[in-house]
């Protein structure tokens, strides 16, 4: 046990012992109490289902203040990286620290582009899956089997990295558009060396031999800003996945994968997609009744609920869900459309906003209120709006899992658990 001062420490007593516990400070006046001689010193452990109030590393990647409404990536506020920002350079900004100039700007994008081509026999997997297959299976599949057609290199630890980054974020975007063309029986489209990363990415998905296609700047636009805002959110339950497989030292594409299997989850990334699906249902079976759907909510004994709305961190709005409403009006006015589903989704934010049920549990409208409507805006189906979220937010998963593998306190991820079950028995 460290020594410590009574300015720097909380004091917890069990029976008749008492035992100091550190306390930590971080740079956000965040304030922690360190247990890690907890067990050592009393026997006892904490019991934290979803380990929502423990703290498992130090890290200065993301902050947030859920109660303030505050994201930023390495000290940067997400409204500024959105507005500013391109994606690469946010991927960039995570992984290493710190945005690049226009030097390391440029080196960055040509590993991009020199690694945005799918191995040959790869592409062999997807005629193998079923024309069903949801493209989140496919991209976990080819995240994990990246490591057996690009082993890990020998070489210094920065090329090591700078490889493996550039790797994921230009294969995945890759991979991702050849299972959703795969799923409409359309040709695979290669990268091409002349588009931005976003654009690449539309063109690989809509692009015909029949079309020609060309990708529209506000679409590229909306893309590059919805991925940034999807690029890290602190120890979510994805990252948390990624870091957990990683700390069994498991290869950076094998964490990934899992990262992705998480994801999928409707009460994480699948939440974007559930969105859609239930303004659909509200309008085909409530006739678009807002009311209704709002009292149906606030019932105790009904299980409906109001996806999209509320968050385990966030106490106020969602500073994300913010740029994504703005970001779907501008993207709808600008390609001149109209959306029946738009409409019932400002119609519900604002009962939300107006109702006191709500604003007394702090439940606001998160980021996938709208991420979702101005995917489908620009064409993108339902079931790749959870794919869109995983390629965003593999820059974080990278730079979480490098942060875990740096910290000379890390260890294997190993919860503990309060056993409820029988006391030795015998076999009569």
């Amino acid at each position: 046990m460290p020594d410590v001062n009574n300015e720097d420490v909380a004091e917890l007593k069990i029976g008749e012992k008492t035992v100091k516990l550190p306390i930590i400070r971080g740079s956000e006046a965040e304030v922690g109490i360190d247990i890690r001689t907890l067990r050592k010193e009393t026997g006892c452990i904490t019991y934290d289902p979803g380990f929502v109030n423990t703290g498992c590393c130090k890290s200065d990647i993301t902050f947030i203040d859920g109660e303030e409404g505050i994201l930023r990536y390495r000290g940067y506020d997400i409204n500024d990286l959105a507005d500013k920002c391109q994606f690469i350079d946010v991927a960039y900004l995570l992984v290493h620290g710190k945005l690049p100039n226009k030097k390391k700007h440029q080196a960055f994008s040509s590993h991009l582009n020199n690694h945005s081509m799918i191995h040959e026999d790869m592409r062999h997997f997807f005629d193998n899956y079923p024309d069903h297959a949801h493209p989140m299976a496919t991209l976990s599949a080819m995240a994990v089997s990246l490591s057996s057609f690009y082993p890990e290199l020998e070489s210094s630890r920065k090329e090591n990295v700078d490889f493996k980054v550039t790797r994921l974020l230009s294969k995945m975007r890759t991979a991702a558009a050849f299972s959703y063309n795969k799923s409409i029986g359309h040709p695979i489209v290669q990268p091409r060396h002349d588009l931005t990363y976003c654009e690449n990415f539309l063109n690989m998905m809509f692009w015909t031999p029949v079309n020609d296609y060309k990708p529209d700047p506000v679409c590229a636009k909306a893309l590059n800003k919805l991925l940034i805002l999807h690029a890290d959110h602190e120890q979510n339950c994805s990252a948390s996945v990624v870091k957990m497989v990683g700390s069994s030292g498991a290869n950076l594409y094998a964490s990934i994968s899992a990262g992705i299997c998480a994801l999928w989850g409707p009460l994480h990334g699948g939440a974007n997609q559930h969105v859609i699906e239930m303004l659909e249902r509200i309008i085909k079976k409530d006739k678009g009744d807002v009311k209704k759907v709002i009292e149906r909510a606030k019932d105790k004994n009904n299980s409906f609920r109001l996806m999209g709305v509320g968050h385990r961190v966030y106490k106020s709005y969602d500073p994300r869900a913010k740029v994504a409403k703005q970001m779907c009006k501008d993207v709808l006015d600008q390609m001149g459309l109209k959306d029946p589903l738009v409409d019932l989704a400002q119609e519900l934010e604002e009962a939300v906003m107006a109702d006191d049920y709500f604003q007394s549990r702090s439940l606001y409208p998160n980021i996938d209120f709208y991420t979702g409507l101005t995917y489908r805006a620009m064409g993108i189906p339902t079931d790749m709006f959870t794919v869109m979220f995983a390629i965003g937010r593999i820059p974080g998963w990278i730079a979480q899992w490098l942060e875990m593998h740096e910290d000379p306190h890390g260890r294997i991820g190993r919860p503990r658990q309060i056993y409820t079950g029988p006391t030795q028995r015998e076999i009569g």
